[in-house]
């Protein structure tokens, strides 16, 4: 459960490679997560798409690498990681932070003339909209701890256990950090087409700023609407790789100029 042979970056996990594959999926995960969150993507879309799991420092095999609380700064590591991997079609996909990062690394990789076929954002505002009034990474362990509690997700319950806690709580509250002083850089939109998802009831974003999307692109845009919280992902998971799969069989069969 490594990088492909040959790169040595360990932002890269490949759970599943998928040699034959025409297009890869790349998964940027929330603040907190790690690449294994988007293990059982990987089951469900091999061998068709091989999808790469990006993993942030400071968790799992990583626990020991200095954390990253800046988003350009993380964007740039992904990205340089993920240029030996552009020689197929790629695509980016993001849950919650992983939404953001995804969308600065779709920048970098524009910029330099290696973009993705789609950028799928999921559970996450546009970039553009304002993100200032919330620092929850400020708050008192209890409170936050009780805070991301209240958002949901798998695994969510493990914060009750005061080891496992105290070895989570860093790589948390420093991503919480990251997202929360996030600040958009207003430059030209991206020109790969790009796919919201959002649901229903999620505490934390609505769905209007889920829709904002809308300005970040000049290609198509598409936003789906789900039933559920901020992790809908969990339940709604072969709903929107349908909608994914079907978006990267057109748009490698018809890439866009």
């Amino acid at each position: 459960m490594t990088a492909r042979p040959g790169t040595r970056s360990p932002y890269l996990t490949v759970y599943r490679p998928s040699p034959d594959a025409s297009v890869r999926l790349v998964c940027l995960p929330h603040a907190g997560g790690a690449a294994s969150f988007y293990v059982p993507v990987a089951q469900a879309l091999a061998p068709r798409v091989e999808v790469l799991s990006v993993q942030y420092p400071g968790r799992h095999e990583r626990h020991g690498d200095p954390l990253v609380a800046d988003i350009a700064t993380l964007a740039d590591k992904i990205a340089d990681a993920l240029m030996p991997y552009t020689d197929r079609p790629y695509a980016l996909f993001g849950h919650s932070m992983g939404a953001i990062v995804g969308f600065e690394v779709a920048r970098r990789m524009e910029d330099a003339g290696r973009g993705p076929v789609e950028l799928f954002a999921s559970a996450s505002r546009a970039p553009s909209v304002e993100r200032r009034g919330e620092m929850w990474h400020r708050a008192p362990d209890a409170e936050f701890v009780a805070r991301v509690q209240s958002m949901g997700g798998a695994g969510s319950e493990l914060l009750d256990d005061p080891d496992i806690r105290n070895m989570l709580l860093p790589a948390l509250r420093n991503d919480y950090r990251a997202i929360e002083q996030y600040e958009y850089r207003a430059q030209p939109p991206l020109a790969c087409p790009l796919t919201a998802f959002a649901g229903a009831d999620d505490p934390r974003v609505d769905v209007d700023q889920v829709r904002s999307w809308a300005h970040h692109t000049t290609g198509p845009f598409t936003a789906e609407v789900h039933p559920g919280g901020h992790f809908y992902l969990a339940d709604r998971r072969e709903a929107v790789l349908d909608t994914v799969t079907g978006h990267l069989q057109d748009r490698v069969l018809r890439p866009c100029s």
